[in-house]
């Protein structure tokens, strides 16, 4: 398929909510500014990503839009719907009456009727009113689980979002909402890398119908949280080197061959290129045994929503590990 003269990749997508399983990440740490991300999306769009994933804590909803809007003028895409958008639900509005209201607010952002995907971004609420990052630890409040996903549901009633889900939940938590589910959760966005590899919590998401898609799939270096465990390991350069591919490429390999989608945030024209060119080859049996013996541990630890005063004291609370 090509556009402008430019071969476009076609990316494969979930069979029950059709999320292209390679998403292109808008969360810069600190925020990118709104130029930066217009650009780098129209590219990305240039480039074949059809799926693009933001929040309201991000502050890239706006730019999004208006780069799809240019987009669909300059001939990329024909409409909006060629596109998977998530958005997320930020923990000041994760009230039962602030749901709708945030919805809406992210719609405006968007210049969009409906989202694809709506997730609450983490399993904890704070005092509304106040959107900030971190949250002071006096702020934290203890989620009303059942009447935050009532409320989503309601936005997928009312057609504002496709699908919704959640983010950085853990199992036990996850059966928290379906315990009380009339429309059970579609996706799971949680950290996944060939150094934090999930098995168990993407097995019971399997289990249950729901498709993970990993952020700081490739370790997150950059962020404040992130680690260059997954970019510098001996194991994945090994591979890489033996392949001819990057790492990079082998960590989206990997996580393609899970059966799971990842988001991935680059805005080298030519590495968001690079990370779409993984399908054409595969992982051997021997490959993918060195990686699941690759040593185990967290990358975004979740301190910053742990609080003395909140419902998680301590990071074990909050993975329920």
């Amino acid at each position: 398929m090509a556009q402008n003269n430019q071969v476009v990749v076609s990316v494969p997508t979930d069979i029950n909510t059709g999320i292209p399983v390679i998403g292109f990440g808008t969360s810069s740490d600190p925020p990118a500014d709104s130029k930066t991300v217009k650009t780098a999306v129209i590219q990305a769009i240039e480039s074949g990503y059809r799926h693009f994933d933001t929040a309201a804590l991000y502050h890239s909803e706006q730019p999004i839009g208006e780069a799809i809007t240019e987009a669909i003028n300059r001939g990329l895409i024909k409409s909006r719907n060629e596109l998977f958008v998530t958005s997320k639900l930020w923990c000041s509005d994760a009230h039962p009456q602030h749901v709708l209201p945030a919805i809406k607010e992210t719609l405006r952002n968007l210049n969009m009727e409906y989202l694809d995907l709506y997730l609450i971004h983490w399993p904890v609420s704070s005092k509304h009113g106040i959107h900030e990052y971190p949250i002071k630890k006096e702020d934290f409040l203890p989620m009303d689980f059942k009447g935050v996903w009532a409320a989503m549901e309601e936005c997928q009633k009312l057609g504002l979002t496709k699908f919704i889900g959640v983010s950085n939940f853990s199992s036990k938590k996850l059966a928290n909402i379906m315990a009380t589910a009339t429309i059970p959760p579609s996706v799971l966005q949680v950290e996944v890398n060939p150094c934090w590899q999930q098995k168990k919590l993407i097995d019971f998401c399997k289990a249950n119908g729901i498709f993970v898609v990993a952020y700081a799939a490739l370790g997150a270096v950059g962020t404040f949280y992130g680690t260059n465990r997954v970019m510098e390991s001996d194991v994945l350069k090994q591979i890489a080197k033996e392949k001819g591919k990057s790492v990079a490429q082998v960590c989206l390999r990997w996580a393609y061959e899970q059966g799971i989608g990842v988001v991935v945030k680059s805005y080298n024209k030519e590495r968001m290129k690079n990370n779409l060119e993984i399908f054409e080859w595969e992982l051997s049996e021997e490959e993918a045994k060195k990686i699941s013996e690759i040593e185990q541990s967290r990358a975004c630890l979740g301190m910053d929503y742990t609080s003395p005063y909140g419902p998680f004291k301590t990071i074990e609370q909050v993975w329920d590990e």
